[in-house]
C-alpha cells in the first residue's frame, strides 16, 4: 500500500522543464508588454497578459490550425 501511494505522488507532479519554459516566456511577454507601455493603466494589463501568456499562444495555434 506504502509503494502505490509513492507511485501515485510522483505521477502528480511534472517535471522542471515546464517550470522553466513558462518562468522564461513570463520574463520574456513581460519585457515585450512593458516596452510598449505608455501609461500606469498599460502596465497592469501587460502584467496581466504576461501571466497568462500560454493562453495567447495556445489560441493563435487553434486560430492557424483552424481549430
Amino acid at each position: 500500500m506504502d509503494t502505490e501511494k509513492h507511485k501515485n505522488w510522483k505521477n502528480m507532479h511534472a517535471g522542471p522543464a515546464g517550470g522553466t519554459f513558462y518562468g522564461l516566456g513570463f520574463v520574456g511577454a513581460l519585457i515585450y508588454y512593458f516596452q510598449h507601455s505608455l501609461t500606469f493603466l498599460d502596465f497592469v494589463i501587460g502584467l496581466l497578459k504576461a501571466i497568462v501568456w500560454p493562453a495567447f499562444l495556445i489560441h493563435k495555434v487553434f486560430t492557424l490550425l483552424g481549430m
